[in-house]
Protein backbone atom coordinates (compact mmCIF):
# COMPACT_ATOMS: atom_id res chain seq x y z
CA UNK A 1 0.00 0.00 0.00
CA UNK A 2 1.66 3.13 -0.97
CA UNK A 3 -1.11 6.26 -0.47
CA UNK A 4 -1.04 7.71 2.93
CA UNK A 5 -3.46 7.27 5.56
CA UNK A 6 -6.02 10.00 5.85
CA UNK A 7 -6.76 10.92 9.45
CA UNK A 8 -9.01 12.93 11.21
CA UNK A 9 -8.92 14.54 14.81
CA UNK A 10 -11.74 14.12 17.00
CA UNK A 11 -10.81 16.23 19.95
CA UNK A 12 -8.28 18.90 19.86
CA UNK A 13 -7.15 19.49 23.09
CA UNK A 14 -3.80 18.88 25.15
CA UNK A 15 -3.97 14.79 25.16
CA UNK A 16 -4.30 15.47 21.04
CA UNK A 17 -1.21 17.42 20.84
CA UNK A 18 1.33 14.06 21.35
CA UNK A 19 -1.01 12.65 18.28
CA UNK A 20 -0.79 15.11 16.21
CA UNK A 21 2.78 15.59 16.29
CA UNK A 22 3.40 11.79 15.62
CA UNK A 23 0.90 11.63 12.74
CA UNK A 24 2.68 14.49 10.94
CA UNK A 25 5.98 13.30 11.12
CA UNK A 26 4.92 9.72 9.81
CA UNK A 27 5.66 9.31 6.21
CA UNK A 28 2.47 7.27 5.72
CA UNK A 29 -0.06 9.61 7.37
CA UNK A 30 -1.87 12.90 6.98
CA UNK A 31 -3.81 14.85 8.95
CA UNK A 32 -7.02 15.47 6.73
CA UNK A 33 -9.41 16.95 9.31
CA UNK A 34 -9.27 18.84 13.01
CA UNK A 35 -12.67 18.55 15.26
CA UNK A 36 -13.52 20.36 18.65
CA UNK A 37 -16.39 21.43 20.14
CA UNK A 38 -14.41 24.51 21.03
CA UNK A 39 -12.83 26.80 18.30
CA UNK A 40 -10.16 27.94 21.25
CA UNK A 41 -8.80 24.79 21.26
CA UNK A 42 -8.74 24.32 17.13
CA UNK A 43 -7.08 27.93 16.91
CA UNK A 44 -4.57 26.53 19.89
CA UNK A 45 -3.96 23.41 17.41
CA UNK A 46 -3.14 25.32 14.58
CA UNK A 47 -0.75 27.60 16.11
CA UNK A 48 1.03 24.97 17.33
CA UNK A 49 1.13 23.12 14.39
CA UNK A 50 1.21 25.15 11.50
CA UNK A 51 1.45 22.50 9.17
CA UNK A 52 -2.33 21.86 9.85
CA UNK A 53 -3.63 25.22 9.14
CA UNK A 54 -4.97 24.28 6.02
CA UNK A 55 -6.57 21.12 7.24
CA UNK A 56 -10.72 21.29 7.08
CA UNK A 57 -11.95 22.04 10.67
CA UNK A 58 -15.25 20.75 12.18
CA UNK A 59 -16.96 21.22 15.16
CA UNK A 60 -19.43 18.48 15.09
CA UNK A 61 -17.55 15.03 14.53
CA UNK A 62 -20.81 13.66 12.87
CA UNK A 63 -19.49 16.82 10.20
CA UNK A 64 -16.40 15.36 9.76
CA UNK A 65 -17.45 11.53 9.43
CA UNK A 66 -20.17 13.17 6.46
CA UNK A 67 -17.06 14.94 4.13
CA UNK A 68 -15.38 11.64 3.73
CA UNK A 69 -12.13 12.82 3.63
CA UNK A 70 -10.66 10.71 6.48
CA UNK A 71 -9.47 6.60 6.56
CA UNK A 72 -9.42 6.89 10.23
CA UNK A 73 -10.04 8.81 13.02
CA UNK A 74 -7.95 9.46 16.65
CA UNK A 75 -10.01 9.62 19.26
CA UNK A 76 -9.00 12.48 22.49
CA UNK A 77 -12.58 13.32 23.67
CA UNK A 78 -13.68 13.30 27.47
CA UNK A 79 -14.05 9.62 28.59
CA UNK A 80 -17.76 9.24 28.37
CA UNK A 81 -17.91 10.48 24.44
CA UNK A 82 -15.88 7.53 23.70
CA UNK A 83 -18.46 4.76 23.36
CA UNK A 84 -21.10 7.08 20.83
CA UNK A 85 -17.86 8.54 18.99
CA UNK A 86 -16.24 4.82 18.43
CA UNK A 87 -19.40 3.16 17.43
CA UNK A 88 -20.63 6.04 15.11
CA UNK A 89 -17.14 5.83 13.10
CA UNK A 90 -16.69 2.05 13.35
CA UNK A 91 -20.28 2.04 11.61
CA UNK A 92 -18.91 4.33 8.91
CA UNK A 93 -16.30 2.22 8.26
CA UNK A 94 -13.16 4.00 9.55
CA UNK A 95 -10.32 3.01 11.59
CA UNK A 96 -10.06 4.04 15.32
CA UNK A 97 -7.18 5.23 17.51
CA UNK A 98 -8.76 5.99 20.65
CA UNK A 99 -7.34 7.36 23.76
CA UNK A 100 -7.90 5.30 27.03
CA UNK A 101 -10.14 4.29 28.56
CA UNK A 102 -12.15 2.83 25.71
CA UNK A 103 -15.35 3.08 27.17
CA UNK A 104 -16.87 3.78 30.67
CA UNK A 105 -18.51 0.50 31.39
CA UNK A 106 -18.41 -3.51 31.31
CA UNK A 107 -21.47 -3.30 28.80
CA UNK A 108 -20.06 -0.67 26.30
CA UNK A 109 -16.53 -2.62 25.85
CA UNK A 110 -18.49 -5.78 24.67
CA UNK A 111 -20.73 -3.55 22.46
CA UNK A 112 -17.75 -1.96 21.15
CA UNK A 113 -15.48 -4.88 20.91
CA UNK A 114 -18.90 -6.54 18.52
CA UNK A 115 -18.92 -3.60 16.73
CA UNK A 116 -15.28 -3.99 15.99
CA UNK A 117 -15.36 -7.80 14.99
CA UNK A 118 -18.62 -6.93 12.81
CA UNK A 119 -17.01 -3.90 11.36
CA UNK A 120 -13.41 -5.56 9.99
CA UNK A 121 -11.73 -2.03 10.46
CA UNK A 122 -8.41 -1.84 12.36
CA UNK A 123 -9.06 -0.31 16.54
CA UNK A 124 -6.47 0.85 18.42
CA UNK A 125 -6.41 1.21 21.86
CA UNK A 126 -3.76 3.89 23.24
CA UNK A 127 -2.08 2.16 26.04
CA UNK A 128 1.69 3.32 24.64
CA UNK A 129 3.14 1.12 27.87
CA UNK A 130 2.28 -1.91 25.74
CA UNK A 131 4.57 -0.90 22.81
CA UNK A 132 7.69 0.18 25.59
CA UNK A 133 10.72 -1.81 25.37
CA UNK A 134 11.04 -2.44 29.20
CA UNK A 135 7.10 -3.94 29.40
CA UNK A 136 7.45 -5.85 26.39
CA UNK A 137 10.37 -7.63 27.88
CA UNK A 138 8.67 -8.78 31.04
CA UNK A 139 5.60 -9.62 28.74
CA UNK A 140 7.84 -12.05 26.54
CA UNK A 141 9.98 -13.47 29.67
CA UNK A 142 6.81 -14.40 31.33
CA UNK A 143 5.09 -15.69 28.41
CA UNK A 144 7.81 -18.06 27.16
CA UNK A 145 7.86 -19.93 30.50
CA UNK A 146 11.27 -19.06 31.78
CA UNK A 147 10.52 -17.19 35.04
CA UNK A 148 8.07 -19.81 35.79
CA UNK A 149 4.00 -18.49 36.70
CA UNK A 150 3.49 -15.04 37.90
CA UNK A 151 2.35 -16.18 42.02
CA UNK A 152 2.45 -11.86 42.58
CA UNK A 153 2.05 -8.54 41.56
CA UNK A 154 2.50 -4.93 43.05
CA UNK A 155 1.83 -1.77 41.32
CA UNK A 156 2.24 1.88 42.41
CA UNK A 157 1.59 4.77 40.72
CA UNK A 158 1.73 8.10 42.33
CA UNK A 159 0.62 11.45 40.31
CA UNK A 160 -0.55 15.37 41.33
CA UNK A 161 -3.49 14.33 39.69
CA UNK A 162 -5.96 16.00 42.42
CA UNK A 163 -4.44 19.23 41.54
CA UNK A 164 -3.73 19.37 38.08
CA UNK A 165 -6.71 18.39 37.11
CA UNK A 166 -8.39 20.79 39.04
CA UNK A 167 -11.64 22.43 37.35
CA UNK A 168 -11.60 20.34 34.39
CA UNK A 169 -13.91 17.64 32.92
CA UNK A 170 -11.39 15.26 35.24
CA UNK A 171 -13.20 15.82 37.91
CA UNK A 172 -17.04 15.57 36.59
CA UNK A 173 -18.08 11.88 36.38
CA UNK A 174 -20.53 13.13 33.67
CA UNK A 175 -17.67 13.73 31.23
CA UNK A 176 -14.87 11.70 32.89
CA UNK A 177 -16.90 8.27 33.63
CA UNK A 178 -14.69 8.11 37.10
CA UNK A 179 -11.35 9.63 38.78
CA UNK A 180 -7.67 8.73 38.23
CA UNK A 181 -8.19 4.86 38.17
CA UNK A 182 -10.36 5.34 34.69
CA UNK A 183 -7.72 8.10 33.45
CA UNK A 184 -4.20 7.81 34.02
CA UNK A 185 -4.54 5.02 36.56
CA UNK A 186 -6.03 3.04 33.84
CA UNK A 187 -2.30 2.48 32.53
CA UNK A 188 -1.05 1.08 35.52
CA UNK A 189 -4.21 -1.54 35.46
CA UNK A 190 -3.87 -2.03 31.42
CA UNK A 191 -0.11 -2.81 31.56
CA UNK A 192 -0.30 -5.58 34.54
CA UNK A 193 -2.29 -7.50 32.79
CA UNK A 194 -0.83 -7.26 29.84
CA UNK A 195 2.40 -8.33 30.54
CA UNK A 196 1.63 -11.08 33.06
CA UNK A 197 -1.49 -12.48 31.34
CA UNK A 198 -3.30 -12.67 34.17
CA UNK A 199 -7.19 -12.64 34.42
CA UNK A 200 -8.83 -11.22 37.51
CA UNK A 201 -11.32 -13.13 39.56
CA UNK A 202 -12.30 -11.23 42.21
CA UNK A 203 -11.30 -7.41 43.65
CA UNK A 204 -11.56 -6.00 47.16
CA UNK A 205 -11.25 -2.13 46.76
CA UNK A 206 -11.00 0.92 49.18
CA UNK A 207 -11.33 4.64 47.79
CA UNK A 208 -10.95 8.09 48.52
CA UNK A 209 -12.62 10.96 46.90
CA UNK A 210 -10.17 14.05 49.12
CA UNK A 211 -13.30 16.27 48.36
CA UNK A 212 -13.89 15.98 44.73
CA UNK A 213 -16.88 14.26 43.35
CA UNK A 214 -14.58 11.38 41.64
CA UNK A 215 -11.93 8.52 43.05
CA UNK A 216 -8.78 9.89 44.43
CA UNK A 217 -6.95 7.21 46.04
CA UNK A 218 -7.30 3.77 44.77
CA UNK A 219 -6.49 0.77 47.10
CA UNK A 220 -7.23 -2.48 45.33
CA UNK A 221 -6.45 -5.84 46.32
CA UNK A 222 -6.84 -8.91 43.42
CA UNK A 223 -6.95 -12.50 43.75
CA UNK A 224 -6.28 -13.89 39.92
CA UNK A 225 -7.40 -16.90 37.93
CA UNK A 226 -5.38 -19.67 38.94
CA UNK A 227 -4.20 -18.55 42.27
CA UNK A 228 -1.61 -15.23 41.69
CA UNK A 229 -2.59 -12.38 44.08
CA UNK A 230 -1.73 -8.76 43.67
CA UNK A 231 -2.61 -5.06 45.00
CA UNK A 232 -2.19 -1.83 43.01
CA UNK A 233 -2.42 1.90 44.59
CA UNK A 234 -2.90 4.60 42.71
CA UNK A 235 -2.23 7.95 44.26
CA UNK A 236 -3.84 10.62 42.88
CA UNK A 237 -2.31 13.62 45.55
CA UNK A 238 0.43 12.63 45.19
CA UNK A 239 3.41 15.97 45.03
CA UNK A 240 4.89 14.57 41.74
CA UNK A 241 4.97 11.50 39.53
CA UNK A 242 6.17 8.16 41.10
CA UNK A 243 5.62 4.49 39.66
CA UNK A 244 7.00 1.25 41.04
CA UNK A 245 5.40 -2.29 40.07
CA UNK A 246 7.14 -5.74 40.83
CA UNK A 247 6.53 -8.95 39.27
CA UNK A 248 7.38 -11.67 41.44
CA UNK A 249 7.56 -15.12 39.67
CA UNK A 250 7.80 -18.86 41.01
CA UNK A 251 11.89 -18.74 39.25
CA UNK A 252 12.69 -15.08 39.47
CA UNK A 253 11.67 -11.39 39.87
CA UNK A 254 10.85 -8.03 37.95
CA UNK A 255 11.24 -4.49 39.68
CA UNK A 256 10.55 -1.26 37.52
CA UNK A 257 11.12 1.81 39.49
CA UNK A 258 10.16 5.11 37.73
CA UNK A 259 10.93 2.92 34.23
CA UNK A 260 14.22 1.50 35.21
CA UNK A 261 14.14 -1.86 35.02
CA UNK A 262 16.18 -4.54 37.28
CA UNK A 263 15.53 -8.25 36.61
CA UNK A 264 16.49 -11.19 39.36
CA UNK A 265 16.85 -14.92 38.94
CA UNK A 266 15.77 -17.62 41.54
CA UNK A 267 18.04 -17.19 43.95
CA UNK A 268 17.99 -13.81 44.01
CA UNK A 269 20.97 -12.39 41.74
CA UNK A 270 20.13 -9.24 39.76
CA UNK A 271 21.43 -7.49 36.94
CA UNK A 272 19.83 -4.64 34.72
CA UNK A 273 19.14 -5.97 31.29
CA UNK A 274 21.30 -4.99 28.32
CA UNK A 275 19.69 -2.29 25.91
CA UNK A 276 20.75 -4.90 22.80
CA UNK A 277 18.55 -7.84 24.90
CA UNK A 278 15.54 -5.29 24.34
CA UNK A 279 12.65 -5.44 22.22
CA UNK A 280 12.13 -2.54 19.43
CA UNK A 281 9.88 0.05 20.98
CA UNK A 282 6.93 1.43 18.93
CA UNK A 283 3.97 3.30 19.82
CA UNK A 284 0.29 3.54 19.27
CA UNK A 285 0.17 6.33 16.52
CA UNK A 286 2.84 4.86 13.99
CA UNK A 287 1.13 1.17 14.89
CA UNK A 288 -2.45 2.21 13.69
CA UNK A 289 -0.84 3.66 10.76
CA UNK A 290 0.68 0.40 10.18
CA UNK A 291 -1.93 -2.02 11.01
CA UNK A 292 -4.42 -0.19 8.68
CA UNK A 293 -2.12 -0.38 5.76
CA UNK A 294 -1.12 -3.91 6.62
CA UNK A 295 2.10 -4.08 7.62
CA UNK A 296 1.99 -4.61 11.36
CA UNK A 297 -0.84 -6.50 14.03
CA UNK A 298 -2.49 -4.25 16.18
CA UNK A 299 -0.10 -4.11 19.88
CA UNK A 300 -3.11 -2.72 21.98
CA UNK A 301 -6.55 -4.11 20.58
CA UNK A 302 -9.91 -3.50 21.96
CA UNK A 303 -9.68 -6.63 24.61
CA UNK A 304 -7.41 -4.59 26.55
CA UNK A 305 -10.13 -2.18 27.02
CA UNK A 306 -12.32 -4.59 28.21
CA UNK A 307 -9.89 -6.16 30.55
CA UNK A 308 -9.20 -3.05 32.07
CA UNK A 309 -12.79 -2.09 32.21
CA UNK A 310 -13.69 -5.27 33.80
CA UNK A 311 -11.24 -4.53 36.91
CA UNK A 312 -12.10 -1.08 36.99
CA UNK A 313 -16.00 -1.72 37.73
CA UNK A 314 -15.30 -3.90 40.39
CA UNK A 315 -13.42 -2.20 41.96
CA UNK A 316 -15.60 0.90 42.12
CA UNK A 317 -18.44 -1.54 43.16
CA UNK A 318 -16.46 -3.22 46.16
CA UNK A 319 -15.43 0.18 47.08
CA UNK A 320 -18.68 1.15 47.20
CA UNK A 321 -19.79 -1.49 49.53
CA UNK A 322 -16.93 -0.53 52.09
CA UNK A 323 -14.07 -2.87 50.65
CA UNK A 324 -16.55 -6.00 49.86
CA UNK A 325 -15.25 -8.70 47.30
CA UNK A 326 -16.22 -8.40 44.10
CA UNK A 327 -16.12 -10.82 41.55
CA UNK A 328 -15.67 -10.73 38.03
CA UNK A 329 -17.97 -12.48 35.49
CA UNK A 330 -16.06 -12.85 32.20
CA UNK A 331 -18.66 -13.54 29.46
CA UNK A 332 -17.74 -15.10 25.99
CA UNK A 333 -17.65 -12.42 23.02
Amino acid sequence: MSDKVRVGIIGTGGIAQGHVRRMLANPNAEITGLCDIRPEALKGTVERYPDVKDVPQYHDFRDLLKAGNVDGVVICTPHTTHFEQTMACLDGGLNVLSEKPMVCTVADAYTVLKKIEESGKVFVLNYQRSYQPEFLYIRDKIASGEVGEVQFVQGLQGQEWLRACANSWRHDPALSGGGQINDSGSHMLSVLLFVTGLTVDRVSAFMDNMTVPVDINSALTIGFVGGAMGNISIVGNAPSFYEDITIWCAKGAFYLRNGKLEVSDAVGKRHFPAVEDMPKGNNPDDNFIAAVRGEQEIGSPGIWGLRVMELTEAAWKSAANSGQVSHVEHVGL
